[in-house]
């Protein structure tokens, strides 16, 4: 589907929730989306590609492109740097994409208050016990980072009320399928809409 104009989603949710598997559902099944790439100063998951998932780079390098204006926002996270840069997600909306940014709740409150005309999504998991059991089933979490991870999403959760939309992922298809409508919905709008619909106009009064 080709859009008059794209527009930036800002999609957060606690570690565990949920969230990369449903955008990543979303951007294989969805035309017209893109993935907004962040870089992050943490070392890989298993199965994670340089340049795909994250750009990651150093703690140094990393620094250095936020001293020089380059990063939309940036947050410090679980102990790690994450961030993302303005040119890619200036570039892939104005070719008409939704642009899809995979943030924590520090980023995503910069990425509003810089860019009003953004959108935000909050990916709850249907419970608390929910959640932990997903962490512990990645195998990838100590006791420590276990606890720690948890506590951060006491604190995270609360965030859900400054998001436009909220997505309970209990089914894996039930929030892919919600997710894909609300970004159908969107594209409606007359914002995104206004110079097709006034050429529609046109139309009717060159030949009524």
């Amino acid at each position: 589907m080709s859009n008059e104009s794209g527009r930036l989603w800002v999609i957060s949710a606690p570690s565990g929730a949920g969230k990369s598997s449903i955008l990543k559902r979303v951007l294989r099944e969805l035309e017209g989306t893109a993935f907004s790439v962040s870089h992050t100063t943490r070392d890989p998951r298993p199965g994670e590609r340089h340049g795909v998932d994250y750009y990651f780079v150093s703690r140094s390098d990393f620094e250095k492109a936020r001293d020089r204006g380059e990063l939309l926002e940036w947050a410090e996270y679980n102990q790690n740097f994450y961030g993302t840069s303005e040119a890619f997600v200036t570039a892939q909306v104005s070719q008409g994409l939704d642009v899809f940014l995979d943030i924590e709740v520090v980023g995503a409150a910069q990425v509003r208050q810089r860019l009003p005309e953004s959108k935000s999504i909050f990916v709850m998991p249907p419970s608390r016990d929910a959640l932990e059991q997903r962490l512990v089933l990645r195998g990838t979490e100590s006791a420590e980072s276990l606890a720690r991870r948890l506590s951060v999403a006491n604190k995270e959760v609360r965030c859900a009320l400054d998001y436009d939309f909220v997505i309970v992922n209990d089914r894996l298809d039930d929030a892919v399928d919600i997710l894909k409508k609300i970004i159908m919905a969107d594209r409606c709008q007359l914002d995104r809409q206004r110079q097709k619909t006034q050429h529609l106009i046109d139309d009717f009064d060159a030949n009524g």
